[in-house]
């Protein structure tokens, strides 16, 4: 009975129920998106100078730059044309279809965000373990500047990734399999291992796999409680928003953060003693979500 409005997102997925199409729809949307991205660079070279074209590689490339890290979010935006052509083509639906009725969507949204922005506003005011202490990495007016595009950048990132994974892989499966553990489990194991970084330690590797595996789950689960993608692009967009925009790892994509860590992802102490601490604040997160739409 807890996931009957998960309906609401399946029902559309029922006619084109297979798994083919799926895996067809999956290589579909990865060709599709790598094509935007090349046409994307092919006009960036054509039409700026070698200089700046350069420049603008090496800034995407290390996101060690406000500049870097907005454009690396916004390119996102291909991910959703990608799967939108994917859904025309094999499944005969528009991406509306993943993401439910959009007033119930965007009232289910601010009520989740509204909860879990007060959340955020209280844990960050909680005492850290010694050695976590974050260190102002852009001024407070500049940052505040910022904030606009970082925001505009970080919804159009978290709903790519909500309509590719929760919308689209989960809503497929579960037309086809009636088992939770099939549609909630296999999206966010592929979302966990989409997260493996080959360059950094094993155990630290495993870590991220294994907390983007759980932050997965709690995005299906709230999928399926809610029958919208509204409560997952919610929780999606402020946990990005404080691993990105507030305070980031040390070198790891934070030049839009107000705050950095004094440790790096390829800090294995360090991320064995932050780990649980992040996983806490996600179950913290999952939970206020949940008693944010039940009211």
């Amino acid at each position: 009975m807890r996931y009957d409005p998960h309906e609401i997102l399946v029902s559309p997925a029922r006619p084109s129920a297979s798994l083919h199409l799926l895996l067809a729809g999956m290589i579909l949307t990865i060709l599709v998106c790598w094509g935007l991205n090349y046409f994307f660079w092919m006009v960036v070279f054509a039409l700026l100078p070698n200089e700046l074209s350069t420049s603008l590689t090496a800034t995407l490339e290390n996101a060690r730059t406000p500049g870097g890290v907005v454009i690396s979010l916004c390119l996102f935006a291909l991910l959703s044309v990608a799967l939108a052509v994917s859904l025309r083509i094999l499944h005969q639906r528009g991406v509306m279809s993943l993401i439910g009725p959009l007033p119930l969507a965007l009232y289910q949204f601010r009520r989740v965000i509204f909860a879990l922005v007060l959340l955020f506003a209280v844990t960050s005011f909680l005492p850290l373990p010694d050695g976590l202490t974050p260190t102002e990495n852009l001024d407070f007016g500049r940052w505040l500047g910022l904030l606009p595009l970082a925001l505009f950048g970080l919804l159009i990132q978290t709903s790519a990734e909500e309509l590719a994974f929760r919308g689209y892989l989960q809503s497929q499966l579960a037309a086809q399999f009636r088992h939770p553990l099939i549609w909630i489990g296999v999206p966010s194991l592929l979302f966990g291992l989409l997260h493996y970084d080959s360059s950094l330690p094993s155990t630290n590797a495993l870590i991220i796999v294994l907390w983007a595996t759980f932050f997965g789950l709690a995005a299906a689960d709230l999928t399926a409680r809610s029958g919208t993608l509204g409560p997952a692009i919610a929780l999606h967009m402020v946990n990005n928003f404080s691993a990105i925009a507030f305070a980031a790892p040390e070198g790891a994509f934070d030049g839009l953060a107000l705050y950095t860590f004094p440790f790096s992802l390829a800090s294995s102490d360090a991320l064995i003693t932050w780990a649980p601490i992040d996983l806490l604040l996600l179950l913290c997160s999952w939970l206020t979500a949940r008693l944010a739409l039940r009211r």
